[in-house]
């Protein structure tokens, strides 16, 4: 499955980069996160509840952040088991550039599901799976106290 977007959000773009990078920030943005432990300054732990469907699951996983070029560019792989309900791994590209109305985020995300989570079908999936990223970017610009817009 793959998802790309882009958005305006109306900060500076190294503002962006540090919400980005701030385990608290990516605590209260992250749809159904409980919990999102830095590990290092790479490194990530999290805890996510997602409800795809019927089946509604535990994520545990890890992230790892791979600053190529910050604050331009950065990239982020991933892995979450949900137990019973399956896996989920992927990761994403984002890019971040000077825009008139603060900052241009674009991002081209990849993602890989098994277990019961995929027999609900990819339509679903990519569904909510959009839903889920829209909904983190309004979070993200709302909490640097902005407005997203795609």
């Amino acid at each position: 499955m793959e998802l790309k977007d882009e958005i305006v959000i109306t900060a500076p773009r190294d503002v962006v980069y540090a919400a980005l990078n701030d385990p608290d920030v990516l605590r209260d943005c992250i749809p159904g996160c409980e919990e999102l432990t830095k590990k290092s300054d790479t490194e990530l732990e999290a805890k996510v509840v997602l409800k795809v469907g019927p089946v509604k699951a535990k994520f545990a996983g890890d992230v790892t952040l791979n600053p190529e070029n910050p604050p331009e560019r950065f990239t982020l792989t991933g892995a979450g088991n949900g137990g019973a309900a399956g896996f989920a791994k992927g990761g994403a590209d984002v890019e971040l550039q000077d825009h008139p109305d603060g900052t241009l985020l674009r991002y081209d995300a990849k993602a890989d599901v098994g277990g019961k989570i995929a027999q609900l079908g990819s339509r679903l999936i990519q569904s909510t799976a959009k839903k889920l990223a829209a909904k983190f970017f309004a979070n993200l610009a709302d909490r640097i106290g902005s407005k997203a817009e795609t």
